[in-house]
């Protein structure tokens, strides 16, 4: 049964090497990641801009960060968390 964080979506800028297929397998090998979606966002001349989603089971916000950083990536957002032992759905009100 899931528990702690189960997904985390983030905006991260990486260099270009490693490429997005290593970034994605090496992020997958973390503990507790059961799976990872890498969307690339911008590229410019040294970096790319990519938008990773990680799910899994008691996900590691730590040691996620510090994957992260130890291939010159650098985290520019925080743009979802879900914890807990379900995902729970956006629901779309008046005001949106």
């Amino acid at each position: 049964m899931a528990k702690g964080l189960i997904r985390i979506v983030l905006d991260i800028l990486k260099p270009h090497d490693p490429i997005i297929p290593y970034y994605a397998i090496y992020l997958s090998e973390l503990k507790g990641v059961e799976g990872v979606n890498i969307t690339l966002m911008e590229i410019d001349k040294e970096t790319e801009n990519v938008k990773v989603t990680i799910q899994g089971n008691d996900l590691d916000f730590e040691e996620i960060t510090a994957a992260i950083e130890k291939y010159g990536g650098s985290i520019h957002s925080v743009d979802e968390v879900v914890a807990g032992k379900v995902m729970v759905e956006e629901v779309t009100t008046p005001q949106d």
